[in-house]
């Protein structure tokens, strides 16, 4: 008895993935954090609660208050215009090192899993030595190269998470491709582009968009670790990094106005982790084809 071949996945329909999210806790936690990021972001190019660079030894290290909600740091500066003006830089490094490692690794990929053979075990290789290399090395190197700046950190850190989103996508791609659905497509002579655009990036989208949400989340954190080493954001950006960097020395006797950053950067990793979790359920084809025939 002959096995029915099986069936390219079905696609993907925004509506039906953000009434899954929404439904479970773990999807609609990182949809309000992300969604509160996004209107921080868009608020403070129009309103901020107080000037994030202006100074005063008068204000240093005031407690919350009506007029500075998070108080001050040990140079007067307001925390809550701070982080509000820090979520730009959280935006950017996010959306940038999304595009970036999203590029690289979909087009390694690719490369990787239906070029040439000698083309593949090539890229084979330098995967695997890219990989072995420090994301946050190479951007402190580049930094001490080229200067430090968002835009340095924004090309390190999303070339070293694409190779990373490279391998993983890499092998998935070479499963779909061995699928029946594929085989019998390109028995009936589609071509590769076709094939490429129909049958296989569905069948690898639930993986890569985790992975693209894993990479921001990661983004942040090396965002914040670059900027407190010096080699992030320039001093005169507000980013939460630069406010970690700028109040370590005082954790002792100030621990609040490190709690603000941290517990910002926190929040906004962590909803990136559960986003990436919930989409990879909420997208995943075997799942979504069981609910058809239910």
């Amino acid at each position: 008895m002959s096995t029915a071949p099986s069936a390219p996945p079905a696609p993907l329909h925004r509506r039906r993935i953000l009434s899954t999210l929404v439904r479970t806790p773990r999807g609609l936690f990182p949809l309000i954090v992300l969604g509160l990021l996004v209107v921080a972001c868009l608020l403070s190019f129009v309103w901020l609660p107080a000037d994030p660079n202006h100074s005063s030894a008068y204000d240093a290290w005031l407690p919350p208050s009506v007029e500075h909600w998070l108080g001050t740091d040990g140079s007067g500066r307001d925390l809550a215009a701070r982080l509000m003006a820090g979520s730009r830089v959280t935006v950017l490094i996010v959306l940038g090192t999304g595009i970036v490692a999203g590029t690289v690794g979909l087009i390694l990929a690719v490369f990787a899993a239906l070029g040439p053979r000698w083309l593949r075990e090539s890229l084979a290789i330098l995967i695997d030595v890219l990989i072995a290399f420090p994301t946050l090395l190479l951007a402190i190197m580049l930094a001490a190269v080229f200067g430090g700046g968002l835009a340095i950190v924004v090309v390190a850190v999303g070339v070293g998470y694409g190779v990373s989103i490279g391998r993983v996508v890499r092998a998935e791609l070479r499963q779909v491709a061995s699928e029946d659905f594929v085989l019998a497509a390109r028995a009936a002579g589609l071509g590769r582009g076709a094939i490429l655009r129909t049958h296989l990036l569905p069948g690898i989208a639930s993986v890569f968009t985790v992975q693209i949400s894993l990479s921001m989340g990661l983004a942040i954190l090396a965002e914040a670790g670059l900027s407190y080493l010096g080699f992030g954001a320039p001093h005169d950006v507000p980013s939460w990094g630069r406010m970690l960097a700028d109040t370590q020395a005082y954790i002792a006797a100030h621990p609040i106005v490190v709690l603000w950053p941290g517990l910002a950067i926190t929040l906004t990793v962590l909803a990136f982790y559960l986003l990436g979790d919930a989409l990879r359920d909420a997208m995943d084809p075997t799942l979504r084809s069981r609910g058809g025939d239910a």
